[in-house]
């Protein structure tokens, strides 16, 4: 039997930005594209090129080497012809594969927010779409607002849509705005819309989780006979969220209501990796993963002693409707760590170090990262400083150097002018070759000065490290109180175009950034090394 495809489209850079207390940098942008690019989505949304500055700047190149790259954008004013819709304009030059057009589809909508007529509407969508084609790029339609007006005027919501599909829109995308729609209506109004004779084949969804059941409505509409289905990386998105692909995804490719008769673009091996995006992804917004998250969180195959987990452990189905590790999750009993050591093993085999089930250096490397997980350190999103631990503790890393100590001081104090100055300056001391060398140095902060004594004389090393270079620092509180525990993240990158997390945990925020910043630094000349081996052969 045929599966029949759905596609994935991701709208983390335009939806998830409209998250309060989210604001992606250009660099955020990037990494973000290229994790969602790899894990196998079929379509990254990167934004609203001429919206604000980073959009247009994330949109002067292409940012995707496999999925298409969309950008979003309104269809023409009523009124203006779209090859002088300076909106529009814009989007066509952006470097993107596709171009989805957001258009009112509700008549409430076009009477009050766009103040133009409902046929006004309908050929501005009409007209923007074969702009879009014209242009070469694949075009597609969001219909704002489709599930409220096709509730409200049915008639009017289905000449929008078909409006877009008749014109040469891809997909025409059925938007839940306001997110309370409920699943068996959204099936109905589907089904609906194919009977209409737009094929299913075309269709999309859009989902918001205002009533909590924007994954739910995404799976019914999928039933109903849609083939798209957008989305957020853990549901992020304005007010509520979006729907969250970190479910959607799974869902789809484990269940065998989905599974037996559709396929994605995700393979099971990049499956396997989802709680490892999921938890970076949260790393990078610098917020603590949601423990009981669907498939992902810490907790969702987690069981407390008792009649549950000694079931779980003469048969783990009776309490796991999927096994964790499709999920790339592990199975939490108390009275086990099978499932922790079968992880440790596949992540490090990732990495390219193979240990066999039976080593004791494996247990003492499980034993530690347990520990040092209760002290606050958190792996998932510190790749680097997880293979770095483990290295060591395999006994496979060079002491390049060693710090015998560091200082660092503050000063707050009046300048010549009469300025109120902060000033930081900081010493380190390292040992190279058994030779002692002292750096001073001052910097912007304590950590920068730090980072900048620290890099400034590592003798035989010191050229090695001349591209490294620091782009972001998180600090999270882990307990709360000024004397509570602390945890720094460091996100740092090389010429090779290579990015890497590492983190550090202490009492004081100083000694916690000068744990990153040592393992940045080792990180980095361990894998000079790596490529150098590989240069070799």
């Amino acid at each position: 039997m045929t599966k029949e495809r759905i596609y994935l489209f991701d709208t983390t850079l335009r939806d998830g930005q409209q998250t309060p207390g989210i604001d992606f940098s250009v660099e955020d942008k990037v990494q973000i594209a290229g994790m969602l690019d790899q894990f196998g989505l079929d379509y990254v949304e990167g934004g609203y090129p001429g919206a604000n500055p980073t959009d247009t700047a994330f949109f002067a190149k292409k940012r995707t080497q496999r999925a298409s790259f969309v950008a979003f954008g309104m269809t023409k004013r009523a009124g203006v012809s779209a090859s002088n819709d300076p909106g529009l304009a814009t989007l066509l030059q952006s470097k993107s594969d596709a171009i989805c057009l957001v258009a009112k589809s509700w008549d409430y909508h076009v009477r009050v927010a766009l103040g133009c007529t409902n046929e006004e509407n309908v050929e501005s969508i009409r007209e923007s779409v074969k702009a879009v084609a014209t242009s070469g790029r694949e075009p597609m339609v969001d219909c704002e607002h489709f599930f409220d007006g096709y509730k409200a005027n049915p008639d009017y919501a289905l000449a929008c849509a078909k409006a877009a599909y008749e014109s040469g829109a891809r997909w025409v995308v059925l938007c839940d705005t306001n997110g309370g729609t409920q699943p068996a209506e959204v099936g109905e109004i589907v089904r609906a819309v194919i009977a209409a004779g737009i094929p299913g084949a075309s269709l999309g969804i859009h989902a918001h989780d205002d009533t909590g059941q924007a994954v739910a409505n995404s799976l019914a509409a999928i039933e109903a006979g849609v083939r798209q289905v957008q989305g957020t990386l853990n549901g992020i998105g304005e007010r509520c969220g979006n729907a969250n692909l970190v479910t959607i995804i799974p869902t789809l490719m484990l269940k065998p209501a989905f599974a037996d008769r559709f396929e994605t673009g995700v393979s099971a091996e990049n499956l396997a990796g989802i709680a490892r995006l999921s938890r970076a992804f949260d790393e990078l917004l610098n917020r603590a993963p949601a423990t009981q998250a669907p498939y992902v969180g810490s907790s969702a195959f987690a069981t407390k002693a008792g009649i549950h987990a000694s079931a779980l452990l003469k048969e783990p189905e009776t309490y796991e409707h999927v096994p964790p590790e499709t999920v790339g999750n592990t199975r939490r009993v108390m009275v086990s760590d099978q499932g922790g050591k079968s992880n440790f093993i596949a992540e490090l085999k990732r990495r390219g170090i193979a240990v066999d089930k039976d080593d004791r250096k494996l247990d003492a490397l499980i034993s530690i990262v347990k520990e040092r997980e209760a002290q606050g350190y958190a792996y998932e999103g510190a790749d680097a400083s997880f293979e770095l631990l483990a290295r060591r503790t395999l006994g496979r890393v060079e002491e390049f150097f060693h710090v015998e100590s560091f200082r660092c001081m503050v000063e707050r104090r009046y300048d010549a002018n009469g300025n109120l100055k902060t000033v930081s300056e900081a010493i380190v001391k390292v040992l190279v070759d058994g030779e002692e060398r002292m750096s001073v140095a001052e910097g912007n902060g304590p950590v920068n000065a730090l980072d900048i004594a620290l890099r400034k004389d590592l003798g035989k090393f010191q050229a090695e490290i001349g591209d490294l270079e620091l782009v972001d620092y998180k600090v999270r509180i882990l307990n709360g109180g000024t004397e509570a525990i602390t945890r720094v993240l460091i996100e740092s990158q090389d010429d090779t175009g290579r990015r890497w997390w590492t983190v550090g945990v202490s009492d004081n925020i100083i000694d916690a950034s000068f744990q990153a910043l040592m393992d940045s630094i080792i990180y980095k000349l361990l894998k000079n090394r790596d490529d150098a081996v590989l240069a070799a052969e």
